[in-house]
């Protein structure tokens, strides 16, 4: 073979090697962009099927630049219990707050057996029991009665929707606080077997961590559910998840009900993009009552205030004076005269 014959059909196999190489990259591109689409559309439908307003206006939020709060509500309405609508209780409740300018969140657990005002029911009960009257509107505004802040979006999963998106997520990684045997969501006695120390769960074992009640208090049962509400969306946010955000969104189906739109919940994923938000827990003090024969958990109202003023702050409806001297605190008076005439009455 000549010289001119063996350059012209080397190169002419290297531009075939070429344009097999762009097709091959072009084809990708349009799968992993097709891919996205389906993703998108997938998340749209199912976002569209669990959206359910509750009356609660929050039309003036815009969660990618406003700082909001977020009611997480779990409840059991499991064919087990057979239970009718006017039986369900909330058998869990987390407030987030969420602060934009510092990316933080706060997540306040209140547990089921907290006595406050119920509106709808017009007298004080516990807050678990707010949810047998209007579902999550009557929950809301108990929430709101009681930490005095305003709730933008619920949440509300069953124990279905939490044990489907941890399965879909691979399963979250835990601290077991000590070992525990449970029954699980089908009320299959010792059937959760999970031993003390940092543990990889899955939806099931994760939800008889949440729920049990045997080993502690109500109060340690919340912290175990902000931690694991910390622990789904750290798993979430994670590079190894995001191929499976198609299967969360299946999962949850009819088994989750929001007021937050698809572009709200989009909004929240760019609240996110810089990582992982830094969390705070926050526990509501209080102490066992049963003086009418009835269990109760009684807030510390000193207590309870200084939540309500923490709240506040982070969602900007009031100014942070927590870390101020006191030249601050007098600079703050002059920004905000009211607040000051307020404190001095």
């Amino acid at each position: 073979m000549n010289r001119k014959v063996y350059r012209k059909t080397k190169s002419s196999r290297k531009r075939t090697i070429i344009k097999v190489i762009a097709t091959l990259a072009v084809s990708l591109l349009i799968c992993v962009s097709a891919y996205g689409i389906y993703l998108v559309k997938k998340a749209e439908s199912a976002v569209d099927t669990a959206y359910e307003p509750v009356g609660n206006t929050n039309e003036d939020v815009e969660p990618l630049t406003d700082n909001i709060s977020i009611l997480f509500i779990g409840v059991d309405d499991s064919e087990e219990r057979n239970q009718s609508d006017s039986n369900i209780r909330s058998d869990a409740l987390i407030l987030a707050t969420l602060n934009n300018a510092d990316k933080s969140i706060k997540l306040v657990s209140i547990p089921r057996d907290t006595y406050t005002y119920i509106p709808d029911g017009g007298e004080e009960d516990k807050i678990t029991h707010a949810y047998a009257y209007n579902g999550p509107s009557s929950t809301i505004e108990s929430v709101e009665e009681l930490l005095d802040v305003p709730v933008d979006y619920y949440l509300r999963m069953n124990f279905d929707a939490f044990i489907d998106t941890i399965d879909a997520l691979g399963g979250i990684e835990v601290e077991v606080p000590y070992d525990i045997t449970e029954q699980d969501e089908n009320d299959s006695k010792d059937a959760i077997e999970l031993k003390e120390g940092i543990q990889f769960l899955n939806g099931s074992e994760a939800l008889a961590l949440a729920r049990t009640r045997h080993y502690d208090n109500d109060i340690e049962r919340g912290k175990r559910q902000q931690m694991i509400l910390e622990s789904i969306m750290n798993r979430a946010l994670s590079v190894g998840s995001i191929t499976k955000y198609g299967d969360v969104f299946e999962a949850v189906g009819d088994n989750m009900k929001t007021d937050m739109s698809f572009q709200d919940m989009r909004a929240l994923f760019e609240y996110a993009k810089a990582g992982k938000p830094d969390v705070e827990t926050i526990t509501l003090d209080g102490y066992d009552d049963m003086s009418t024969g009835i269990y109760y958990w009684k807030l510390k109202e000193e207590s309870l205030l200084e939540i309500q003023d923490i709240l506040q702050s982070h969602l900007g409806l009031k100014p942070d004076t927590s870390n101020l001297t006191n030249s601050g605190i007098e600079q703050e008076f002059a920004e905000y005269p009211n607040e000051g005439e307020k404190t001095q009455q």
